[in-house]
């Protein structure tokens, strides 16, 4: 009868154990100081060798020559002990063994001695399952077995595991494997096998196996069953249902072209390949990520899991995004992950969902929307995508690189005041002339992360009305963000010279009414251009 290839290569020794150095040396340490415990946990992900590494140590513990670090898998007490045939390593499957009744069976039982070898062994698997009632029951055997017993309880969920037994085993926590350590694994198998395999197909199996080294198995043998001895790239994601850097290269060239019907062609052809669309949204939320990862930490880095040749396509889209547009984008597909587990409408959800990532590709950056508010030229309107990105079709040369940003002014060289770095960050700006005027003849006070501007108490509606403007320009030159206190000064100012308040040098108009200088503000006048018939009323802050 055929063996499956996670059977037939299922590690015999700690040495062939894929991954968990801490447990391993833990463990060997452990039976060669003669220190090995009466009870584990074992928890962790699926396929990580939780079950696999409790018959090694029942090997290591019972061998002819042990207790020893270093189990001969071809003695016979090592291979019954594989097979699952020694009579004093016992191997309880929790899911349909959870009761009381039958913890009470496995508590007589411990009283007998081992019938051959040294230690009498159990394996509890799933051991989440078990009630709580039965796992009462086992509290007192747990805590204190006879010297004779060692129990190892196997669970994906520890937290589903009661603190009392907790507190009475030493708890070992299994990690996801390394995609290169599987990876490699997945080459020698096939070098035994006599499978030729390109890399990228290898890593497209490792990759579907998410750290589980049981699940990228299952994948290898399945498309050594589906393709025999040479496995190609593009028919092993066809298999597996894993997504092609062809089809994460129209979704990116969608959303850099803000192009939404291409993005609902390239969901119909999702659909048409059979691709599951929660699994494809995982997938692409992968695909992200590295992009996101890549343009962090650079090309080459080993953050990202992915083959040479997907590496490489996803190099070419690093200069086509920001880092705020991918964080934006992974974001939002981790949402629509989630949505999509209980989705009636999955089509439905994952074409909204995809089609907001070509809306959210137009976003521009609160700042420079705050920026514009007082300029009258600027629109508010978000800047086209083709002014953000290059828009020429990415090429195996790689995109053109951006136009380098215009170099800023040079600060002067004598020290400034705050106040004066805040005026001269207001004068760079249009349509801010009130503003500088009023400011010039207040004051300016950082107070932990209240930035405090006194001005003349007739005069501080205008700086309410361009808050906005204001607290862009106190983030540029405090650097760190902070709240805009604006206070009124009451200090008695004497008469303008000549005693008329209209004069020719007095700016503020007293014969208009506040209604009236508010709209005559060149920030509220370049607004109201804008958004002409969008002005909802005038309020004066200080009554």
């Amino acid at each position: 009868m055929y063996q499956v290839i996670a059977r037939k290569y299922r590690p015999q020794t700690f040495e062939e154990l894929l991954g968990q150095g801490h447990i391993k040396q833990t463990l060997r340490n452990a039976i060669e100081q003669g220190r090995v415990g009466h009870a584990y946990i074992f928890s962790g992900p699926r396929g990580t060798g939780k079950t696999t590494t409790a018959r090694i140590l029942a090997m290591a513990l019972n061998c002819e020559e042990g207790p020893t670090p270093k189990p001969d898998p071809s003695s016979p007490v090592c291979q019954e002990i594989a097979a699952g045939g020694a009579l004093d390593v016992v191997e309880i499957d929790a899911a349909s063994n959870r009761g009381i009744d039958e913890m009470r069976r496995l508590r007589q039982n411990v009283q007998y001695r081992p019938v051959r070898d040294r230690y009498k062994i159990f394996i509890i698997d799933e051991a989440h399952q078990i009630t709580t009632d039965a796992f009462n029951a086992l509290l007192k055997t747990l805590e204190e077995p006879p010297e004779w017993m060692v129990f190892v309880l196997c669970t994906t969920e520890p937290q589903a595991i009661p603190a009392t037994i907790l507190s009475r085993c030493q708890h070992f926590a299994f990690q996801p494997v390394d995609v290169g350590e599987v990876l490699e694994h997945l080459g020698h198998i096939c070098d035994s096998e006599g499978v030729t395999a390109e890399d990228d197909a290898l890593a497209a199996i490792a990759l579907a196996g998410d750290g589980s080294v049981r699940d990228s198995l299952s994948a290898l043998d399945q498309a050594i069953a589906a393709f025999g001895n040479r496995l190609e790239a593009a028919a092993v994601r066809d298999l597996i249902g894993a997504i092609s850097s062809e089809s994460a290269d129209r979704i990116l060239a969608a959303i850099r072209d803000s192009d939404q019907a291409g993005m609902l062609a390239a969901v119909d052809d999702m659909f048409r390949q059979g691709h599951h669309p929660q699994y494809f949204c995982g997938e692409l939320a992968r695909h992200f990520r590295n992009l996101l990862v890549m343009k962090l930490a650079g090309a080459e880095t080993r953050l990202v899991s992915a083959g040479a040749r997907e590496r490489e396509a996803a190099g070419v889209w690093i200069d086509y995004f920001s880092e705020d547009d991918l964080t934006r984008f992974v974001n939002l597909l981790l949402s629509l992950y989630s949505e999509l587990q209980d989705c009636t409408h999955q089509r439905f959800r994952l074409e909204v969902g995809l089609l907001k990532l070509v809306h959210a590709a137009r976003l521009a950056p609160i700042e420079e929307v705050i920026g514009s508010l007082g300029r009258p030229s600027a629109p508010i309107a978000a800047p086209a995508s083709g002014d953000r990105r290059p828009t020429a079709a990415p090429s195996t040369g790689g995109p053109s690189r951006r136009a380098s940003p215009k170099p800023r002014a040079k600060r002067p060289s004598a020290p400034l005041s705050l106040k004066d770095k805040l005026l001269h960050r207001l004068r760079s700006s249009e349509g801010t002339e009130t503003l500088t005027e009023i400011l010039e003849s207040g004051t300016v006070q950082l107070d932990g992360r209240t930035l405090r501007l006194t001005v003349d108490s007739e005069r501080k509606g205008v700086f309410e009305l361009q808050r906005p403007v204001l607290e862009a320009a106190a983030v540029a030159v405090v650097a760190k963000k902070v709240r805009i206190s604006i206070e009124a000064d009451e200090t008695p100012r004497p008469p303008p010279k000549g005693g008329d308040a209209q004069g020719a040098g007095n700016s503020r108009q007293p014969s208009l009414g506040f209604e009236a200088r508010a709209k005559a503000d060149p920030a509220v006048r370049a607004i109201t251009e804008q958004h002409p018939g969008r002005l909802v009323g005038i309020a004066d802050l200080r009554s």
